[in-house]
């Protein structure tokens, strides 16, 4: 066994060429405008889920998880996803109500990081995100005790069928454990591959909300 993994970038596969990195971005102030303009990008270039994140979360226990989310809001409050309030993600926000996310658009050698305090959308806006997915995934946030053991896939497929036959002829409403959540950012770090490994770090942080002053302070890091 070695410390190499085999497959892995050789210094030959990793950006040379300064001419092909585009650096206006780092005259931004907007950091959620910024994300908006990157995730638009990454949109035309990724092949599959633009919008994937990690999310890590950590509970009262003090260990720390992480899993891939899609995001499904942006506005100047913060990134919002959605999920079972019941599952271990749920749980642990319940007690530790902090996130960090992390993007990673390899197509665009981008990545944004991001680290807030984790606040409920509330009912009305997590309705009608509800209401806009397809049937089958209305009926499987019904179906599913995420997180919790079953027995094997027949028995959620017959957890399915129930559910089904539940809401047949129906419109399927929102379980009230389904819930949406929002990151409301305190740090929004954005980071660009760079020649040998001279990367461009900019992270933004929020100024104290309770000055009435909700903008962002700007800083470069070191690679």
């Amino acid at each position: 066994m070695t410390d190499s993994i085999p497959g892995s970038p050789t210094a030959t596969d990793y950006l040379s060429d300064e001419s092909e990195r585009d650096l206006s971005w780092i005259a931004a102030d907007d950091p959620i405008a910024l994300f908006d303009a990157w995730l638009a990008a990454a949109r035309e270039t990724e092949p599959n889920d633009p919008n994937a994140m990690s999310v890590a979360t950590v509970g009262a226990d003090g260990q720390p998880d992480v899993r891939i989310l899609l995001l499904k809001g942006l506005s100047p409050d913060g990134f919002a996803f959605y999920s079972n309030s019941e599952s271990a993600k749920g749980r642990q926000l319940a007690e530790v109500p902090r996130a960090a996310l992390c993007f990673h658009w390899k197509s665009l050698r981008r990545q944004v990081r991001v680290r807030g305090k984790v606040a409920p959308v509330g009912a009305e806006g997590s309705d009608a995100y509800f209401a806009n997915r397809a049937r089958g995934s209305r009926l499987s946030a019904w179906a599913s005790d995420q997180s919790r053991p079953v027995e094997d896939r027949d028995e959620l497929l017959a957890e399915m069928d129930a559910t089904e036959a539940r809401f047949d002829g129906e419109d399927v409403p929102r379980p009230p454990h389904w819930i949406g959540y929002r990151v409301v950012p305190d740090a929004i770090e954005f980071w660009q591959d760079g020649a040998f490994r001279l990367h461009d770090r900019i992270l933004f942080t929020r100024t104290d909300r309770t000055s009435g002053n909700t903008g962002w302070g700007k800083t470069r890091l070191y690679p």
